[in-house]
């Protein structure tokens, strides 16, 4: 079994597996790309909850889910809550930021942890390294490095210890905030296999 796990820009992902499809946080997405069976939200800001491409994704049968109420989100998970759906497992961790304003640990946004086709994947959300990431230990880990709102490639490679991923994706850069140059960094020092994508790009987890 595999997953095949597409960078679609920011922090957009989507994984496929199968005829399934997952999309986390899509934003300025190409209008062809297939709809979801499921659409998971980190937190509320504009770049990680887009109706417009929410509205495009959504099929007669599509779930998203997200930790807050809105009129699109059909299931609300707090933080440290697993759900099936289907044959996709998901699990939500906390996300927050330690010494910036942008994500308090108060509003209990998340991360998540998809199990899929026998793969675990791990999107933190807009996060600090948190404690919480301790000992995850996904197949793949999606990891922030474009700063300011989110770690750095020097905290992601110091996160990447404490997660323990097989394979690293670095994501949130190349749009408001950082660039390539923070994923070639996060590449440089780590202690583990690092797939730097090009915007639709994938890496296919076997």
């Amino acid at each position: 079994m595999f997953v095949r796990i597409t960078w679609l820009g920011h922090a957009s992902v989507m994984l496929a597996h199968g005829a399934l499809r997952v999309y986390i946080d899509p934003w300025k997405l190409s209008p062809a790309l297939p709809k979801a069976d499921l659409i998971l939200i980190t937190h509320e800001h504009y770049d990680h909850f887009s109706a417009p491409d929410i509205e495009r994704l959504k099929g007669e049968q599509t779930r998203v889910i997200a930790p807050f109420a809105h009129p699109l989100v059909t299931d609300r998970m707090g933080v440290g809550e697993t759900l099936a759906a289907g044959d996709i497992l998901i699990t939500t961790v906390p996300a927050y930021n330690i010494a910036k304003e942008y994500h308090p640990r108060g509003n209990k946004w998340v991360g998540y942890i998809v199990t899929m086709g026998g793969k675990r994947i791990y999107h933190p959300g807009d996060t600090d390294r948190i404690p919480e990431m301790l000992g995850i230990a996904p197949d793949v880990a999606l990891l922030p490095v474009g700063g300011t709102y989110t770690m750095d490639a020097a905290e992601a490679c110091r996160a990447v210890s404490d997660i323990g991923p097989r394979t690293v994706i670095p994501i949130h850069y190349g749009d408001i905030v950082g660039s390539g140059r923070d994923a070639a960094d996060l590449r440089a020092g780590c202690t583990v296999p690092v797939e730097v994508l090009d915007p639709g790009g994938s890496l296919t987890v076997e």
